[in-house]
């Protein structure tokens, strides 16, 4: 099974995939995200990054990104930044930072 599936424009993830690098557990991530405290967004790559999406989960704290190959699915980049004791900064929340 591919680690993210694209089909029709959306985007499926596993939600252990994103808990995991938002350091939460899966059902928190629900609870969160069912409540508007953890958003996210995608990013079609250009360019160089032409056949790359982005795909970026925001917390209060923390960022979490996976870079997905668009043939195959599979995550080829993972990041994770975490502002403790503050809330993300919004350079931290805007597409391409």
């Amino acid at each position: 099974m591919k680690s993210v599936q694209l089909e029709n424009d959306t985007f499926q993830i596993d939600a252990d995939i994103v808990a995991e690098g938002l350091r939460i557990s899966p059902n928190s991530l629900r609870e969160e995200m069912r409540a508007g405290r953890i958003t996210g967004f995608a990013e079609r790559g250009t360019g160089a990054d032409a056949g790359r999406h982005r795909l970026s989960f925001l917390s209060g704290h923390r960022r979490f990104r996976v870079v997905i190959d668009d043939k195959t699915g599979e995550i080829i980049q993972r990041s994770s930044i975490a502002f403790e004791g503050s809330s993300l900064p919004g350079s931290a929340r805007r597409s391409g930072s």
